[in-house]
């Protein structure tokens, strides 16, 4: 007789991860660090990973009221990126900080979205001075606690873009980022697929 629970249907599918690119500033270090990032995600054949680029995605600053109709601009924007985010089952944001908070880049993106983050875990990648970007981590962690999402406790954290990554963005120290890019990819994808299974089960009512 064995204690070993059996494995769900839904623990053998992919889970679907959406790499979120948040900087969109001239000169950035945000898509490198993202690639290699997703080189060290890539050995998780567990994952089917999605970037998303917000240098690519043209999104206005005005929203539509309350119950208004967004513009053709903004229509055209989201026509894209909107139904991937409803079809991931977990997110990575990557993020610089930016005078102690996140790029407006980000938060805008964010905040043209809401079912999409529902009752699904978040994951972030930092960069950015001595803190790494954590303090962009921490007042993301409010805003996503807002639309329902879930947080995962450990992040990856790269401190001193200047010095601590190479030219091809890579961090210097290897080793120690790679296991903290593990760490927060095992808590990600434990989260993931419970919640998966329970929005199966019983759709998120919110």
């Amino acid at each position: 007789m064995t204690n070993e629970v059996p494995r769900s249907v839904t623990d053998e599918v992919p889970l679907r991860v959406a790499v979120i690119v948040g900087s969109v500033r001239e000169g950035r270090q945000g898509r490198a660090v993202a690639d290699w990032f997703l080189g060290t995600a890539a050995a998780d054949e567990g994952l089917d990973l999605d970037v998303i680029d917000l240098a690519e995605v043209d999104l206005p600053l005005v929203l539509p009221g309350w119950g208004g109709t967004p513009s053709p601009e903004a229509v055209a924007a989201l026509k894209d990126v909107s139904p991937r985010l409803a079809a991931a089952d977990a997110f990575v944001v990557v993020t610089p900080e930016y005078n102690h908070s996140f790029p407006a880049s980000l938060k805008n993106f964010v905040d043209w979205h809401h079912a999409q983050w529902q009752a699904k875990p978040v994951g972030f990648v930092s960069y950015g001075g001595l803190g790494g970007g954590l303090r962009a981590v921490e007042q993301l962690r409010l805003v996503f606690a807002e639309l329902h999402a879930v947080t995962v406790r450990d992040s990856v954290s790269l401190h001193g873009p200047w010095s601590g990554l190479g030219e091809d963005g890579a961090p210097r120290d290897a080793a120690v980022c790679a296991g903290a890019a593990k760490g927060m990819l095992g808590q990600l994808a434990w989260w993931g697929r419970a919640l998966r299974a329970a929005r199966a089960e019983r759709p998120y009512a919110g």
